[in-house]
């Protein structure tokens, strides 16, 4: 552990984002302390240990591009990795380049202040350190806060209640019991059915439904593996030219209604057979922006659930019906659907039936008393800004940036924020983030970031900020372009309808990754175009 208070750079979170973020920066001869909350470097893939967790992008693709030689020296066992797999490569990671020398775990940053006659942030944690830097680049994930999910009688249950992102590190045998699980978006649906294998009895309560497709998981073979690896870096560059980074998935040319019904049917039919979280979604220009050509794939994945639920009853409760497909993170399951026709599983259908309370014994709707042993809590996450509302960061004129962001995050390129300057956040509010593969999302963020440091320590300069003014647009724009889509017509944590009080924006840039990355490029060759400096 490195214990020196004044680096150049704070990094703040030991995730995929924070680790490479740390070997960047010493590549460009640059200093830095990364704090984690955490007992172990992973980020989003050291917290979710819940059962069932595993990527929904493909492994040889849901990994770091910046070593050709760790490219070819990793082996991944599986087309979708799981947990165990993701931490065991970080970790590896991590050994391999030598960070944890510089990496302080079991420590949350609470506050971080700008001091402007020193020109430096001072940065606090909950040890009671003060560390000085001239930068801070906050590296503490989208998905990293778990929602505050609270019931009358909670605290009075005499079971266990776990929550799926804050999982006990030595695991949960629920054999023999009775589980109680609320939530059916992302975790719910990969756990429900590993958890459901185990337990003598399972409800599952349901508010909102969830579009998802079957995965396709399956074991990589030898001859896969070596083509991949012969080819990466035309796939790269394929991954960094695309909307969602999938080498495999084209851009769309063609409107859902610029085909016959048959060969429409046949291309929702090959992607759903694909084990591609996008390959529906991006099969045609306007299922994301037109809502009759939505409906067209949105009624696809009901007749799905239809034939694979057997109970029509319980199909029909799965299947969604209040919001436009993809509006709501989609989801790849294994097993999901067929869970529920299994005797010892049953649906709650929420919507119907509210949640009450949480009695000593289980869980009571408004029309009855469900006994259970344990509950689960799959219940999400305060996404995009809650990690990073959770700390006092405070600015040049001492505002803190939750009351700055009191009506919705707005930043210049989900990198900076005006008036609070040297601060970066990674795949922060308004950049592609969660809607592209986050590695890609983060290698381009912070060769974004190093490289603006090497060009201010070239120059001379001390201090970089965003002006207000391209803020001001660049939160236009985003909002501009997320409105042409049907984005806004969901209650989602993309629009922070799943926590009650947040404001109602559409938090990420839905413009694809390769525009996004085009404009950043060109911001640099502009000079730094909606950036001031200082020396």
């Amino acid at each position: 552990m490195n214990e020196s208070t004044n680096p150049d750079v704070v990094v703040v979170g030991a995730g995929l984002g924070g680790l490479y973020q740390l070997y960047a920066l010493r590549q460009a001869g640059l200093t830095a302390r990364v704090i984690e909350a955490g007992d172990g470097v992973g980020g989003t893939w050291y917290w979710n240990k819940y059962p069932g967790a595993r990527c929904d992008v493909e492994s040889m693709f849901y990994s770091y591009s910046f070593s050709p030689e760790l490219e070819q020296e990793w082996e991944w066992s599986e087309k979708f990795p799981t947990q165990p797999e993701l931490l065991k490569y970080i970790n590896h990671v991590a050994d391999r380049f030598d960070l944890r020398r510089d990496i302080t775990l079991n420590t949350r940053v609470t506050s971080a202040h700008w001091d402007v006659p020193s020109g430096k942030w001072r940065v606090t944690t909950d040890t009671g350190e003060v560390i000085e830097a001239g930068f801070v680049v906050m590296a503490t994930g989208c998905l990293s806060m778990p929602k505050e999910f609270e019931l009358p009688g909670q605290n009075g249950f005499k079971g266990q209640i776990y929550h799926t992102g804050r999982w006990p590190e030595e695991g949960v045998d629920f054999t023999g019991q009775r589980v109680g699980l609320i939530g059916t978006g992302s975790s719910g649906i990969q756990s429900i059915p590993v958890i459901a294998d185990q337990a003598l009895e399972m409800t599952v309560f349901q508010r909102t439904p969830s579009f998802t497709m079957p995965a396709g998981n399956r074991p990589l073979d030898d001859a896969q593996v070596k083509e991949l690896k012969g080819r990466y870096r035309e796939l790269r560059e394929a991954q960094r030219n695309s909307s969602f980074g999938n080498p495999f998935v084209s851009d769309p040319t063609k409107s859902a209604f610029d085909v016959s019904d048959d060969e429409r049917l046949a291309t929702y039919r090959d992607g759903w057979n694909s084990g591609s979280l996008v390959a529906i979604l991006s099969s045609y220009t306007d299922v994301l922006t037109d809502k009759k050509a939505n409906e067209t794939a949105a009624g696809f994945i009901r007749s799905k659930i239809a034939e694979m639920v057997r109970d029509p009853e319980i199909a029909e409760t799965l299947t969604p019906r209040s919001y436009p497909y993809g509006s709501k993170r989609p989801c790849l399951d294994t097993g999901y659907y067929d869970t529920f026709n299994k005797d010892h599983v049953r649906l709650v259908d929420l919507r119907k039936t509210p949640l009450v309370e949480i009695t000593e014994s289980g869980i009571r709707t408004s029309e009855d008393e469900y006994e259970v042993d344990a509950i689960v809590l799959a219940t999400g996450y305060d996404a995009m800004t809650g990690a990073l509302n959770a700390i006092d960061i405070r600015g040049r004129s001492g505002v803190a940036l939750r009351e700055k962001w009191s009506n919705g995050p707005v930043s210049y390129l989900g990198l900076a924020v005006s008036e609070f300057p040297n601060l970066f956040t990674l795949t922060g509010p308004s950049s592609p983030s969660v809607l592209t593969n986050m590695i890609l999302a983060i290698e381009q963020h912070v060769d974004w970031i190093v490289d603006c440091l090497q060009y201010m320590r070239s120059n001379g300069y001390r201090e970089i900020e965003s002006t207000e003014d391209a803020e001001t647009k660049w939160a236009m724009h985003v909002a501009e372009v997320g409105n042409a889509t049907l984005f806004p017509d969901a209650d989602s944590w993309y629009m922070g309808a799943n926590v009650p009080g947040k404001p109602r924006v559409f938090m990420a840039y839905v413009g694809g990754a390769n525009v996004y990355r085009q404009k950043c490029d060109e911001v640099v060759a502009n000079d730094y175009e909606g950036f001031s400096f200082r020396r």
